[in-house]
């Protein structure tokens, strides 16, 4: 193994789990979550679990992944003692969501319409994330920890998925969203490549798109699953990988898959049956921003083979933040918000759940988005913009 280098805060990407990251390639073993690299990215010594979800099929299969671990019987998965509410656990933020996992069974199946990214948000099977993205909007939730949180009941929800889909029918009129298809965000609190390792969760949800003709799924993702080339979708589950420039994806996507490994996956992606969109996400304000998402949207244009760049498509997302994260970022990762917490360039935004938050000001996020269009203009005129905002 390479020696490590400095970490977000000038210690150890060993630390932080960075050096586990690189994926070797498909051909490197039968199944890269039992890897050795998945399981440092995942050393689990606790399992809380709802009673119901630790007795699932499900449940039963992630309790025998994890022989080592801690069973921990809890009332609920959104309030575990010592692990919820626990100011404590900021200092054990990174530690946290790669030794601790949640179980329990998903109560509430709303699918909510969205007509950005996608034309509705599923209800996911998992909430929280392994990786610790330092401007992650889930953890606002969680109270000072985010590890993941598995739902067991899968049939359930693929169930009302399977409803929901047949009530609306045929797409009528094409929207950014697809042309024919409806898009259903499957991912909306978590990261499917990286719950793939935990269980089956994301290859039962691409297996069930398959057989769904006026559907398709839809993740976003920052880690690189080999074992997601395998489960054949058929077209019918769209992955954007989120990129940003090099520099602040090393400053802030703690733990994540390298960029140029997530850019250099999309072809391996699209020959396995995906439909590969871009997500430039987020996108942050610091000197030199414009150079750094030139030599990024270049590095796309020079690597990317033209059977990518011909069905390819981005999403532009500018920084949102909130003072409760900042506020515990502070306490794990202070370099972060350096570049995350300006206010200098920020206003006040109140978010659809009712969240405090903080974006660019009105002015100054219109200039960007110009800004980074006219990039991608110039530098990879084949990638269509779905939307920015």
């Amino acid at each position: 193994m390479p020696t490590p280098s400095a970490g977000p805060d000038g210690g150890s990407d060993a630390l932080f789990g960075l050096d586990a990251l690189e994926p070797p390639p498909p051909s490197a073993g039968p199944s890269f979550r039992d890897s050795d690299t998945a399981r440092r990215l995942l050393p689990v010594r606790e399992i809380h679990a709802e009673p119901a979800a630790a007795a699932s099929a499900r449940g039963r299969q992630i309790i025998a992944r994890f022989p080592e671990a801690r069973l921990i019987e809890v009332d609920s998965h959104w309030r575990v003692p010592g692990l919820h509410g626990n100011e404590g656990n900021v200092e054990r933020w990174v530690r946290v969501k790669g030794e601790t996992l949640v179980l329990g069974e998903r109560k509430t199946l709303d699918t909510r319409p969205n007509g950005r990214s996608a034309d509705w948000i599923a209800p996911g099977l998992s909430n929280g994330c392994a990786l610790a993205c330092a401007y992650c909007y889930v953890p606002r939730r969680k109270g000072y920890a985010n590890p993941i949180t598995v739902f067991t009941n899968v049939d359930r929800i693929i169930a009302h998925l399977g409803r929901h889909i047949a009530r609306q029918g045929r797409k009528q009129e094409p929207n950014q969203c697809d042309p024919t298809a409806w898009v259903y965000d499957i991912g909306e609190n978590g990261d499917c490549s990286v719950d793939a390792l935990v269980c089956d969760n994301t290859a039962d949800l691409v297996r069930a798109f398959r057989r769904w003709p006026t559907a398709k799924a839809s993740f976003a993702t920052k880690f690189v699953n080999p074992d997601l080339l395998a489960l054949e979708p058929w077209g019918r589950t769209r992955i954007r990988f989120s990129l940003m420039p090099e520099a602040d994806a090393r400053l802030l996507d703690v733990r994540t898959s390298p960029v140029a490994a997530r850019v250099a996956a999309a072809a391996d992606f699209l020959d396995a049956g995906y439909e590969v969109h871009f997500n430039f996400s987020p996108v942050v304000l610091r000197p030199g921003w414009r150079e750094a998402w030139g030599d990024l949207l270049r590095h796309l244009d020079d690597v990317l083979p033209e059977r990518v760049k011909r069905q390819a498509a981005a999403e532009v997302i500018m920084l949102t933040h909130n003072q409760g994260l900042h506020e515990v970022n502070l306490g794990w990762h202070p370099r972060a918000e350096q570049v995350l917490w300006r206010p200098d360039l920020q206003q006040a935004k109140r978010s659809e759940n009712g969240a405090s938050n903080v974006r660019y000001r009105n002015a100054i996020k219109a200039e960007a988005v110009n800004a980074l269009r006219e990039l991608v203009g110039v530098h990879a005129p084949w990638l269509r913009i779905r939307y920015a905002f």
